[in-house]
């Protein structure tokens, strides 16, 4: 978060049976640290696998892990997930009903703490909790479901954000590419989780600069 603006390459691209290919040339090729998104769905249950995986992923690289839990009952994995070696545990403020208390478990865990909204969820849902965390991590896309196009709303949400605390780190996630990373930068993000604009790419090295140019492009602190 102190070297921010940083993309953070989304492990949720990656060959799971081959992390070590993915993860270590991306550090090599400026990454800065990585995000791992846990989910669930009917035919997918989280635990143990994932977090199997990320002690694995820990012991691949030390760059900052940031897990986003995209999960109902988030409360349950935090001591699972510090573990395995989460730097920034995040959670949707749509899945609990009870924030705080979440919240402080993950900071006794010496976790940075992160709330997440979808696209049709209100900043009032998060705002009474910006004195207690580190970051809010806003979705341009539905959590869950592949292929949306990046919604607008998110760069909204951005630009309130940045005025209400100016000093919150603000990250995005969702259609994060060439074409937008530079749009959510102007609107004041901090961190951008990018995954098939990287992984998709034959030269990682080649895709992180050109990310890297399109934010400097667009830096509201540059211009």
């Amino acid at each position: 978060m102190k070297s921010s603006p940083t993309i953070l390459p989304s492990l949720l691209q990656c060959d799971f049976g081959n992390l070590e290919k993915r993860s270590v040339p991306s550090k090599r090729r400026g990454a800065r640290g990585f995000i791992w998104t846990s989910w669930t769905g009917d035919s997918y249950p989280i635990f143990p696998m994932e977090c199997r995986l990320s002690m694995l992923f820990r012991k691949l690289t030390d760059l900052p892990l940031d897990v986003h839990l995209m999960i109902e009952d988030p409360g349950q994995y935090v001591q699972a997930f510090s573990d395995a070696g989460a730097d920034l545990l995040t959670f949707h403020v749509e899945a609990v009903d009870e924030v705080v208390p979440i919240l402080e478990n993950v900071q006794a865990l010496n976790m940075g703490t992160g709330l997440v909204l979808n696209p049709g969820t209100s900043l009032d849902q998060v705002t009474p909790y910006l004195d207690r965390i580190n970051v809010v991590l806003v979705m341009s896309v539905d959590a869950g479901f592949g292929g949306q196009a990046f919604n607008p709303v998110a760069l909204d949400k951005l630009r309130t954000l940045r005025r209400m605390k100016p000093d919150l780190t603000l990250e995005v996630d969702g259609g994060v590419n060439f074409e937008t990373i530079g749009r959510c930068r102007e609107a004041g993000a901090d961190l951008f989780v990018v995954g098939s604009a990287i992984f998709g790419s034959s030269d990682y090295a080649v895709a992180l600069d050109r990310m890297r140019s399109e934010m400097q492009r667009h830096d509201p602190q540059m211009s």
